[in-house]
């Protein structure tokens, strides 16, 4: 049983256990206000193909206006800290990748937020895989990792790999490439991933681990190589790109997830209204093949599903960045 099916596991025996929304009066109006989708990255990126929609789906409904708004910088920790110091009356949502809950709780000596005591978990909303590509920098018979691990091993100063984010789950996934097979690998950090994608097209970098969907029409261009993706199995986007776990780095299994969060005490009715209002928008019509289109697949989850996820994820990247000896610089 995979993590997914885990989680929908646990999700029905949820329902099963009789939590179902409580404040049922109240589910049928609006918030008295007007909304906002805090987004730690730029407009434009991964998330906005699910904050936007999503926010149509809720205008109305959930409150009278909900808008996106970005509050970039900090990996992402710009947005956390805002959203921590809003008022919990459900006005204020924390869309996040799950990094910053998971990952950064064990890189960073000290953060502003705790992740389950500063937040209320409402939703995940989609989940994605990384690939490991080369582009033109890269030799043609470089086609696999083992092809990859061969010639950085023989190329050591040119042994580089792009990131978007230093201290990304990204950025561990080349880590744990470098700890699995020996090889001296260089990581360079990029400020985003459109700036690394340009410098992988254009040559000046080798290697990227990139978020798929954004490297995914470039592949399927030909434009550069997919060597692996860390999902556990191929992913359906790019199905021709075997899994690092094929080619024999079983520990190489990374697949991050949006998830959307309240300020901690948010009253349990407002959380529970918006849960299940986004698990209305993620089943309408057209929006699973809108979103295949960017590499996502739709992933809802309830709250308390949510906290296992981030409690579960932040373990076992405990035990990867010690592995890596790895601290984030503030």
């Amino acid at each position: 049983m995979d993590r997914r099916d885990f989680l929908h596991l646990l999700q029905a025996s949820a329902a099963v256990a009789g939590l179902a929304p409580a404040g049922r009066a109240f589910a049928q109006q609006q918030l008295p206000g007007n909304a906002s989708i805090v987004s730690g990255f730029p407009a434009g990126g991964m998330g906005d193909h699910v904050a936007r929609p999503l926010a149509e789906k809720l205008r109305g409904k959930y409150a009278a206006s909900v808008v996106v708004e970005a509050k970039t910088g900090a990996g992402g920790r710009i947005a956390v800290e805002h959203v921590k110091r809003a008022a919990p009356d459900g006005l204020t949502i924390l869309q996040i990748p799950s990094s910053p809950m998971t990952l950064y709780p064990n890189t960073y000596k000290k953060l502003n937020y705790d992740p389950l005591a500063d937040f209320v978990p409402v939703t995940s909303t989609v989940d994605y895989a990384f690939v490991l590509t080369a582009g033109p920098g890269l030799p043609a018979e470089v086609k696999t990792v083992a092809d990859c691990v061969q010639w950085a091993k023989a190329h050591p100063r040119q042994a580089s790999y792009g990131v978007p984010a230093a201290g990304s789950a990204l950025h561990f996934v080349g880590m744990m490439l470098q700890q699995a097979s020996g090889a001296d690998l260089t990581a360079v950090a990029y400020r985003g991933g459109a700036p690394l994608l340009n410098d992988v097209l254009g040559g000046q970098v080798p290697l990227s681990v990139s978020v798929l969907g954004e490297v995914m029409p470039h592949v399927r261009a030909g434009k550069l190589r997919g060597l692996a993706v860390s999902s556990a199995q191929r992913s359906p986007f790019l199905p021709e790109v075997p899994t690092f776990v094929e080619q024999g780095f079983p520990g190489i299994v990374v697949q991050e997830w949006l998830g959307w969060f309240l300020p901690a005490r948010t009253p349990a009715d407002i959380v529970q209204r918006l849960n299940a209002l986004v698990r209305e928008g993620l089943a309408a019509p057209g929006f699973a093949e809108s979103l295949a289109k960017v590499g996502l697949q739709p992933m809802h989850q309830d709250a308390d599903a949510v906290a296992r996820m981030v409690r579960a994820d932040r373990e076992c990247w405990a035990t990867v960045v010690k592995a890596a000896n790895f601290t984030a610089e503030d």
